[in-house]
């Protein structure tokens, strides 16, 4: 399941006003693992974490966001709520997000990370994309 809380800001209040809503939904559990990139309100939350013993954050390194699949959970959002899409107002595009997340929590499930072996001519060709 996808959690998310839309806010007019994006300060650190409402990042930890997001982590109760998340922790307060989820079943009690021995540990919860977050994973974020190193933006500014991710850091200093350690008042926070200690009120959370069970809550650990893990970030992931800088420049590297690629790393984080909540990246490629925003490219499938991208693509299916936002492209090609206009809207005239922010409420329209509240909803849209909104819509998008109750279809696409019926069915979530978890991204799992593989790793992929790369061989031969996949190599090259991966090696003259990345030049192009």
């Amino acid at each position: 399941m996808v959690h998310s809380k839309i806010t007019e800001r994006k300060r650190r209040i409402e990042f930890l006003e997001f982590m109760d809503q998340v922790v307060n939904k989820l079943p009690k559990v021995a540990e919860i693992h977050v994973i974020t990139d190193n933006y500014c309100i991710h850091k200093k939350c350690d008042e926070w974490l200690s009120n959370h013993p069970e809550v650990t954050f893990h970030y992931t390194p800088t420049s590297a966001s690629w790393l984080n699949l909540v990246e490629v959970f925003f490219g499938i959002f991208t693509g299916k709520a936002l492209k090609g899409a206009s809207f005239e107002s922010c409420e329209q595009l509240i909803q849209a997000i909104k819509d998008f997340l109750d279809v696409y929590n019926e069915n979530a499930e978890p991204f799992i990370w593989r790793k992929r072996e790369v061989k031969g001519s996949q190599l090259k060709n991966t090696l003259k994309n990345l030049r192009n």
